[in-house]
């Protein structure tokens, strides 16, 4: 990843960052107000429950008090350290808009129903993204997991690298105690995360 950090201020007097920035925020607001719509359409239609070995042998808790601290506790991080790194934001903001993309067509390629002993995550942020404060068939792959490790790939301290990927670790365990997950969604996230990294950070390269 680039290194070059220049305050807002000068980033923004470089033309093609400021045309890559303002297209990628006007396509990360598109998906956002888009993207209730596709939820709504994904938890009526049916999919199929997995055999997963896995849960099978773990048995359901709630532990979302635990998700949330660590998740929005990363995404706290994140978005101070992008607030300080220009090119950070530029790659996180498109890696994140290609996330949202890859999670929109393996969804729907992948139609899954919830495990049948999940406990529902209840996440009061997403009644501001999806209009409802249960969204279960969003499975393949992880959403968490994913914002989580996507943080891990951007930032460039050697600290936050491994608080991040701790916390990657950390938020795949609690997903699966409380199957809210299939295991292969836990898998799959890393993967597809760092082709959305790599090809956000294919973006944000010579942008300043």
């Amino acid at each position: 990843m680039q290194t070059k950090q220049l305050t807002w201020q000068v980033a923004w007097d470089y033309q093609t960052f400021r045309i890559k920035f303002i297209i990628g925020m006007l396509l990360l607001v598109a998906i956002l107000v888009s993207i209730p719509h596709f939820f709504s359409h994904v938890e009526a239609r049916e999919g199929i429950v997995l055999n997963d070995h896995v849960l099978t042998n773990i048995p359901a808790k709630d532990v979302s008090f635990l998700i949330f601290i660590v998740l929005y506790s990363m995404i706290g991080l994140f978005l101070f350290r992008m607030s300080k790194n220009t090119i950070m934001c530029l790659t996180a903001l498109w890696a994140f808009i290609f996330l949202c993309v890859a999670r929109i067509i393996t969804i729907t390629l992948v139609p899954l129903n919830p495990p049948n002993d999940i406990i529902n995550l209840a996440d009061p942020c997403s009644i501001f993204f999806y209009h409802s404060n249960v969204i279960t068939k969003d499975l393949f792959f992880s959403g968490h997991t994913a914002t989580v490790f996507l943080g891990a790939l951007c930032m460039q301290r050697k600290k936050d690298k491994t608080f991040a990927l701790i916390a990657t670790g950390v938020i795949a365990v609690l997903l699966l105690i409380q199957h809210v997950h299939y295991t292969v969604d836990i898998l799959a996230a890393p993967f597809f995360t760092w082709i959305c990294w790599y090809l956000g950070k294919s973006v944000a390269k010579n942008a300043i």
